[in-house]
């Protein structure tokens, strides 16, 4: 019996590439930076990594200088964007992670910045249902490591990584536990300990009629 559930949090519980898309196509007309409109797609190709690769993967052709700006402007666009015109929860997340908070524990790890989990919180009231969150932005270390922190701090015994990537399920793999792979989100994985088509169907295997 799992005691805690650890999400990730773009492309497992919401989707924010349309806002940071019009973020990053924003300063690249403030700096002047010839270059064409950035497409939510762009966002999503490389969500979830850590914001600077992000960026880096994105912007290969632009001088290391220029994308170093980027990182440090976008990081801070990207909120503002998102606190504009919002996010999307994918469907069955809102009344699905009340139902689960009652019996489990539940807590974020993401490669985002700093932030960026406090602004999710807010923007959806869920502050009361995640117990902690760790993240890139705060620690500089890779996901791996932030979901150890989470571990430890709060002391779980026997948690499970919920995430959409690769490098969610190599995290949960270094850190001993087991992971369970959203097909609706932004990659693939091969695999996993168990996978979900939907957010419902996730509810329904931790909390079974």
């Amino acid at each position: 019996m799992h005691d805690a559930i650890v999400f990730d949090l773009d492309g497992t519980l919401w989707d924010t590439c349309a806002a940071c898309a019009i973020a990053w196509t924003d300063i690249l007309k403030r700096l002047n930076i010839p270059y064409r409109t950035i497409q939510a797609d762009d966002v999503r190709r490389v969500t979830g990594k850590p914001h600077a690769e992000c960026v880096q993967l994105t912007f290969p052709d632009l001088p290391e200088s220029t994308v170093n700006e980027l990182i440090e402007l976008t990081a801070i666009e990207d909120a503002m964007a998102i606190e504009r015109v919002g996010g999307e929860l994918y469907p069955g997340v809102n009344d699905g992670l009340v139902r689960l908070q009652e019996q489990y524990r539940l807590f974020i790890v993401s490669n985002c910045q700093s932030g960026y989990i406090e602004m999710f919180l807010k923007l959806t009231g869920f502050e009361p249902i995640f117990e902690g969150f760790e993240c890139w932005g705060n620690t500089s270390e890779p996901k791996s490591e932030n979901l150890r922190r989470v571990i430890e701090r709060h002391q779980l015994n026997n948690p499970i990584m919920i995430g959409d990537t690769e490098g969610d399920q190599k995290a949960a793999i270094d850190c001993g536990i087991p992971f369970g792979f959203v097909s609706y989100g932004f990659q693939s994985c091969r695999g996993a300990d168990v996978e979900f088509t939907s957010f419902t169907e996730l509810v329904e295997y931790f909390l079974p009629s």
